[in-house]
């Protein structure tokens, strides 16, 4: 058995309309599918499938941002809870995760009350 990488990740949608909105229209990313009933909504993360399902357990999600600032500021102008304001994380100087650097995290809550976090590495 080789396990290769993540395919898909699932995480909880109350409201599948305002969920789908959410993903798509203030975070960006890309619609693939919507299939209700039974209450599934696909999104691409760059060749991983989000997967929004009423009944799927919450998820803490961790999306990568090139400008964490920026993508913060934009999150806060749309009305989003920004729950964590960028912060250095950890200090990667050993190129432990890829190449040497500082990872910056923030959080917020999403349409369905879930938490994500938003990453830059610099």
């Amino acid at each position: 058995m080789r396990i290769t990488r993540l395919h898909q990740v699932a995480q909880r949608a109350e409201d599948l309309d305002r969920a789908t909105a959410f993903y798509r229209d203030v975070l960006g990313l890309r619609h693939i599918a919507s299939y209700d009933p039974p209450g599934l909504a696909f999104f691409d993360l760059g060749g991983t499938r989000l997967l929004l399902e009423r009944n799927a357990p919450s998820s803490l999600i961790y999306l990568a941002a090139t400008d964490i600032e920026e993508a913060v500021a934009a999150l806060r102008s749309a009305g989003v809870e920004i729950t964590s304001d960028p912060h250095t994380i950890f200090d990667d100087t050993e190129g432990t995760f890829g190449d040497p650097a500082e990872e910056w995290m923030a959080f917020f809550t999403d349409s369905e009350g879930n938490t994500v976090g938003l990453v830059e590495r610099r």
